[in-house]
C-alpha cells in the first residue's frame, strides 16, 4: 500500500507542478511577474518533492515511469487550464467578401470595437477589419462571423497589452 501511495504521490505531484509550469509560462509572456514567481515558487517546491520521492529509489524502475506519465500528464492538464483561463488580449483579422458595413454594424451591436481599413488585394479593393477583443471572447466573434460570413479569412494573433480605443462589454446572448 505504502508504495502504491508513494507512485501516486509522485504522479500528482509532477501533473501539479507540469501544470503550474505551463501556467506560469503563459503569465511571463502576459507580463505578469508577481503571478508568475508565486506560482514559480510553488512549482519548485512540489518538483523537489516529487523528484526526492523518484530519487530515494532509483532501482525502482516504476517510479521512473510514473514520473514521466505525471509529466506527460501534467502538460495536458496545464495546456487545459491555460484554454479555460483565456487569459490576456487578441486581435483578429476579418475579411469577407460581402455586406462589410452590415458586418461592422452586427459586430459593433456585439459589443465589439471595430476598425476597417481599405486594401487593395488580388481582385481590387478589399477591407480589413481590426477586431481587438479579450480572449474569452473569441467565440463570441466566431458566431458573429459565422452568421454573417462563414467564408470569412480571419487572422488571430495575441497582443501582449492593448491600451486606448473602444471597448465595451460584449453582450451576452
Amino acid at each position: 500500500m505504502e508504495l502504491v501511495l508513494g507512485y501516486l504521490f509522485i504522479f500528482v505531484a509532477r501533473v501539479t507542478d507540469v501544470g503550474m509550469g505551463t501556467v506560469r509560462m503563459i503569465m511571463v509572456v502576459k507580463g505578469k511577474r508577481i503571478q508568475a514567481a508565486a506560482i514559480g515558487f510553488v512549482e519548485s517546491i512540489i518538483y523537489i518533492l516529487a523528484i526526492g520521492k523518484v530519487l530515494e529509489a532509483l532501482d525502482n524502475p516504476v517510479n521512473i515511469l510514473v514520473y514521466a506519465t505525471g509529466f506527460a500528464a501534467g502538460n495536458y492538464v496545464g495546456i487545459y487550464i491555460e484554454e479555460r483561463m483565456a487569459l490576456g488580449n487578441i486581435i483578429a483579422q476579418v475579411m469577407c467578401d460581402h455586406n462589410v458595413m452590415q458586418l461592422v454594424d452586427l459586430l459593433r451591436d456585439a459589443g465589439f470595437g471595430v476598425t476597417v481599413v481599405e486594401g487593395y488585394g488580388r481582385t481590387g479593393i478589399r477591407h480589413l477589419l481590426n477586431v481587438s477583443l479579450q480572449r474569452k471572447n473569441l467565440s463570441k466573434l466566431y458566431n458573429v462571423l459565422d452568421t454573417h460570413d462563414h467564408k470569412a479569412f480571419i487572422t488571430v494573433t495575441d497582443a501582449r497589452s492593448i491600451r486606448g480605443g473602444y471597448f465595451t462589454s460584449v453582450k451576452k446572448k
